[in-house]
This record gives C-alpha cells, sequence and structure tokens, in this order.
C-alpha cells in the first residue's frame, strides 16, 4: 500500500532552455519547459503524469533523476534537496536511489556492450565485485522474463519487447526505491505493452518501488496509476487520485483528454470532444490561462488573469477559472 510520507517533492521548480539557431548560433529566444511546478510522489504510489508530447513531462522525469538542474525551485528525494552541493548525499548515493526507464530501449542501451555489462554498469558505483556483479545481473534478467545466459547477447538481437525488459532490469540492479518510466512503453505494440506494463506492477509489489510512471496515454496511465496529474504547456492543470480524475475530470483539457481516449464499453463512452488547434508555441505562450485558446468554456478573464491550482475535494486539485468561487 501507497504511504502518505513523500518520497520525491517538487517544490514549485521551473526550468528554461536557451534555444538558437543558425550556423552563429543567434539566439531564438527561451523556452520555459516546466513552470513552476509543485508535485509529491508518496512512498510505494505510482504517480501518473499524463499530457500531449511537448508539455514539459519529459524535462520533469530528468530532473527527478538529476540529469537536468532546475532553473528555479528545489527538488526533495526523502526530504533531502537533490541540488544541495553540501548535502550528506554524492551521486552514488543518489544513483542507486533514483533509476529512470526511457521511451526507447535501444538508444538507451550501448549496442557496443553486452546487455550483462549494460544491467551491471551502475553497480560499478556500488563497489560490487565482479562475481556479485554476474550473480546481480543474472538474478534480474530472470525477474524480467529473460534468461541468464542472455547477457551474454548485444541488444540488437532481442526484440523491441525484450530490450525493454532489459532496460528494465538495469533500472532495478541497484535495488532503487523510485524509478521514473518516461513514456517507457509507447514504442511498443499493444500486446507487447501489456506485458511490459504487467512486469512493471510485478516489480513493483516484489520490490516495493515508487513510480513516477510518464505517458501521453490515459489509459496507459489509468491502469498504472494510484493518482494522476496532467500537464498542460509546462504546468500542473489538474491533480486527483486515479479514480475520481476518471469519474469526475474537472479541466476542459483533462476532459477532452478523457473523451479522445479509446473506450471499448460503449456505456462508458463519453461524447467525443472536440480539442482545436495545437499545443501553442513555448516560444510565446498564452498570456492567462495556457489553454484558454483552446478551450470551449473561455471567459473574457482566461486570456488574462492565470488561474490558481485550487483545491476542490480531498486530494483533487484543478487550475481553472470555471470553479473560481
Amino acid at each position: 500500500m501507497p504511504s502518505s510520507s513523500p518520497l520525491l517533492a517538487f517544490r514549485d521548480v521551473s526550468r528554461s532552455f536557451t534555444v538558437r539557431q543558425g550556423v552563429l548560433g543567434r539566439v531564438r529566444g527561451e523556452v520555459r519547459a516546466v513552470d513552476g511546478v509543485s508535485l509529491t510522489v508518496r512512498r510505494g504510489e505510482t504517480l501518473g503524469l499524463v499530457g500531449e508530447s511537448g508539455c514539459g513531462k519529459s524535462t520533469l522525469a530528468r530532473m527527478a533523476v538529476r540529469l537536468l538542474p532546475p532553473t528555479q525551485g528545489d527538488i526533495l528525494f526523502d526530504g533531502e534537496s537533490l541540488l544541495a552541493k553540501d548535502g550528506k548525499r554524492d551521486a552514488r548515493w543518489y544513483s542507486r536511489r533514483l533509476q529512470m526507464v526511457f521511451q526507447d530501449p535501444f538508444s538507451s542501451l550501448n549496442p557496443r556492450l553486452r546487455v550483462g555489462a549494460s544491467i551491471g554498469e551502475p553497480l560499478l558505483t556500488a563497489g560490487m565485485g565482479w562475481e556479485e556483479r554476474r550473480a546481480r545481473v543474472s538474478d534480474m534478467l530472470r525477474r524480467v522474463g529473460l534468461q541468464a545466459d542472455h547477457a551474454e547477447r548485444y541488444p540488437h538481437e532481442f526484440s523491441g519487447g525484450q530490450r525493454q525488459r532489459i532496460a528494465i532490469a538495469r533500472a532495478l540492479a541497484t535495488h532503487p526505491e523510485l524509478v521514473v518510466c518516461d513514456e517507457a512503453v509507447s514504442a511498443l505494440d499493444a500486446s507487447v505493452q501489456a506485458q511490459v506494463l504487467n512486469l512493471l506492477k510485478d516489480v513493483q509489489a516484489e520490490f516495493g518501488l515508487t513510480y513516477l510512471f510518464i505517458s501521453h496515454d490515459l489509459s496507459v496511465v489509468g491502469y498504472m496509476s494510484d493518482r494522476v496529474a496532467v500537464m498542460y504547456l509546462g504546468r500542473i492543470v489538474e491533480e486527483a487520485p486515479r479514480d475520481a480524475l476518471f469519474r469526475a475530470a474537472a479541466h476542459p483539457y483533462t476532459q477532452a483528454l478523457l473523451a479522445a481516449a479509446p473506450a471499448h464499453d460503449p456505456a462508458r463512452r463519453q461524447a467525443r470532444a472536440f480539442l482545436p488547434g495545437e499545443l501553442p508555441s513555448p516560444f510565446a505562450p498564452p498570456a492567462g490561462c495556457a489553454f484558454h485558446p483552446r478551450c470551449p468554456h473561455v471567459m473574457p478573464r482566461c486570456r488574462t488573469d492565470l488561474p490558481p491550482l485550487r483545491e476542490r475535494a480531498d486530494g483533487h486539485q484543478v487550475r481553472c477559472h470555471l470553479y473560481d468561487a
């Protein structure tokens, strides 16, 4: 069962990028990929993070595992800042406890390394001897449904689903506390997706893992998550327990995402919501609520005032002027 204590916490986190163009590298502008995000992942739970491509999900993921520093705010892991330069923890301590599964397992695995070496690589920072590393690699391969002798093969000798299993084995090798899954199944076909999702659930139960599970697919997020946060153009626009969000989504963007998701049961199909346009340019985000150019319920104040994230019910928050008191 998930605990109420936070394992990972984003505190007003932002991340900006300077974008250059041309051979002279002229500055085109600045993109605020993540904008003032505060979000908590509780120990033992799966927090799903959903939104369209380009909304800032992957940037948030990379900050969570210290691949990118934020330009503003703080990130806490087990109560300690990931950003503290004079903290008690070094990079090796965090790398053993924070791991990530990427979208494309082929590009995240070194094609020149046998998979056993790739899985065992994170264990070098733990100071493990060769025999112990080999035993851990064999154990991890078996736990993800592969054979120990697969350690001697190269990534190109495996299917996409098998490569993702290898990536999961590598993430689990250090016995981490938190695993960030960034579009971990989006490159796989539906049948293989189901196998990998079930594997992720099985190893979570076995190892007591905490997941930050990122996807553009609400149906996948709904299957995996205890709570769901919805992101749009760098900001969280809704956060709720999974069942509450799927039963009574409050933000028009979340409602449109749910209506667009496949529904195999005709009795549960919602009226299809039309979501016009595309994600606005991050170089010139709209004033006020960033969703207002696409919103069917837009009001004058939406064009000028950024709505705060309001509590509607226990654990259900929404950033929308429709719910202003």
